[in-house]
This record gives structure tokens, sequence and C-alpha cells, in this order.
């Protein structure tokens, strides 16, 4: 069986590495974009659903969001319902720069997929939302601590 896993990991590990060193100058720091994004794509969202969103444990967006939410970028407001429920908004700063961000993102994309076809990039995005439907089972299956059988 080809090892595709591998070469999607490479992928994801060279782009955050590009991100990493092209988001520096907006004192952005590991993953901090991905984070950011979200928030000003989701204004309003709230912890949980973003960390859902990610897929990441909540002690790992915890500590992204509070930090977002210390350099400036975005910030937490209480819900008018429920008081108990911050929700999470850009702040201008981070309103500021979610153009570059996302127009990085579309140059990324654009990179990626240079030099196929408009039927292959359907595709490649149809068996690729297969792959994530088929491991976000998985996750959800290990997340309430269940154990895989390999």
């Amino acid at each position: 069986m080809k090892d595709i896993l591998r070469d999607i990991g490479i992928i994801v590990r060279s782009l955050d590495s590009i991100s990493n060193i092209e988001f520096k100058e907006l004192d952005l720091t590991k993953g901090q974009f991905l984070y950011l994004v979200r928030i000003c794509e989701n204004p309003g969202i709230i912890q949980e659903k973003l960390a859902e969103m990610i897929k990441v444990d909540r002690t790992t967006a915890a500590r992204a969001i509070k930090r977002l939410e210390i350099q400036g970028f975005i910030e937490k407001r209480e819900d008018e319902t429920n008081k108990k429920i911050k929700r999470l908004f850009p702040k201008e700063k981070g309103g500021n720069i979610y153009p570059f961000l996302k127009r990085e993102g579309e140059h990324s994309n654009e990179v990626a997929l240079s030099g196929f076809t408009s039927d292959e990039i359907d595709t490649f995005h149809a068996l690729l939302q297969r792959v994530r439907n088929n491991v976000e089972v998985n996750w959800e299956f290990v997340k309430k601590g269940n154990k895989r059988d390999y």
C-alpha cells in the first residue's frame, strides 16, 4: 500500500514551515495563524468549536487563543444569553492582517495544485474529502477514549 499519509504529512509540515517563516514578521508564532483565520472567518465562535474545527485538544487551543488575546489579535466576549460562554472575535489588529493570511492561503493552494486540470482538482478534492471523513470518524472514536484495533 502506498504511504499517502506520509506524503500528506510532508505537505502539511512544509506549508506550516513556510507560513511560520512568512508570518514571523507579523508576530504570529507557530500555528497561530490557523486559529486567527478561523476566528476571522467565524466571528463569535466558541473555543470548543474552534478546537474541534482545527482538530486539536482543548488545552492546545486554549494556549494558542490566550497568546493571540495577549498579543491583541483577538478578544473574548461574554455571550449575551449565557455569561459562562466566551465568544472569540478578531480585534482590529487581527482583522487587518486577515486579508494577508487569506492571500497566503490562496497562493499556497495555487502552488500546490499547479499543473492540475479543473477536473483533476475536483476529483482530488472529492477524494480528499472522503479521506478526511474517514479520519474524522476515527478521531472522534479515539477522542472519546476508545482504542483502535490495529
